[in-house]
């Protein structure tokens, strides 16, 4: 009996030694981020600030003296791959060293982890999202994902677009790609199973929610709060930053300083609020301001 119990805890042991330790995790509500100054000359902050979520988990952001973007990147480990989701607003890495901020991450990951493959994909086809694209493309033991629709459909198989939710496996860490066109044809959220984090790109931010196509967009919104029925969401991440501390209110388009910014996670009541409000304005696109983002319909 002693044996079959000492075989068990090992096994048990082993098990858990594979498992991504997600204990400590950075506070997001109360997390600072660099916000540009008003003279660009004197800002002495990096050109990405890199914030270690957790062990396996990192999130970026672009400083808006290079670009007032300003928007963030994020890092997934898992055993055999990292996913990287977005490459920034600029190309040019003696400006935007994003590949070299990178590799210094997975290099010091795979140290204590293993090597990864690494996997650039987009959160949709805006040039904020994917300018440092080229940065990526031919480096080793590197894929950097298409920006159409077609071309992310083929890597996750999706085959029923935008319906259908898929699952893609980073080693013991699984993703699900959900497909949210209306701000972007081929923009998707990334839910990641461990942290319980729900990336929506620029579907669903802190600020000015541009949508192209209404009524795609209404329907990404009702799928979007259909899956947070049925899983837990941690919290709430987009790709910008343009709302202030002050509800409703925004700041200007090309800001480079943003000093009292809204915080970055949002809510799946806060989702919850933006379904509903578009339900409420019909099939009629219409802007309206709430007090942590704006529904911004693009002529």
């Amino acid at each position: 009996m002693k044996t079959k119990i000492t075989i068990l805890l090992s096994i048990l042991t082993l098990i858990l030694s594979c498992q991504p330790s997600f204990e400590d995790t950075v506070d997001l509500k109360v997390q600072n981020w660099i916000h540009g100054s008003e003279n660009c000359e004197d800002n002495m902050d990096p050109p990405i600030q890199v914030v270690k979520y957790n062990s396996h988990t990192y999130i970026l952001r672009q400083n808006k003296c290079t670009n007032y973007e300003a928007p963030f990147m994020f890092l997934f480990f898992g055993e055999n791959k990292a996913l990287l989701m977005d490459t920034g607003a600029t190309q040019e890495d003696d400006i935007f060293p994003l590949y070299k901020t990178v590799n210094t991450i997975i290099n010091d990951w795979s140290k204590k982890n293993g090597e990864v493959e690494l996997i650039v994909a987009h959160t949709h086809k805006h040039g904020d999202h994917y300018a440092g694209d080229a940065q990526f493309k031919g480096k080793p033991n590197t894929s950097v994902i298409g920006l159409e629709v077609n071309d992310v459909q083929d890597f996750f198989k999706i085959a029923n677009w935008p319906e259908e939710v898929v699952d893609y496996d980073l080693g013991n860490r699984m993703m699900k790609i959900i497909p949210i066109p209306g701000h972007q044809a081929s923009s998707i959220a990334v839910y990641d199973t461990s942290t319980k984090i729900l990336l929506t790109g620029d579907t669903f931010y802190p600020g000015r929610l541009y949508i192209n196509d209404w009524i795609a967009f209404k329907m990404s919104i009702e799928r979007l709060v259909k899956f947070t029925d049925i899983n837990e969401v941690s919290t709430i991440l987009g790709n910008h930053i343009e709302m202030t501390q002050t509800a409703g209110v925004d700041y200007p388009m090309g800001s480079i300083y943003q000093p009292k910014e809204h915080q970055l996670p949002l809510s799946v009541l806060t989702l919850k609020e933006l379904s509903n409000a578009l339900t409420k304005l019909g099939d009629t696109p219409t802007k309206q301001i709430h007090d942590s983002f704006i529904i911004y319909p693009v002529d």
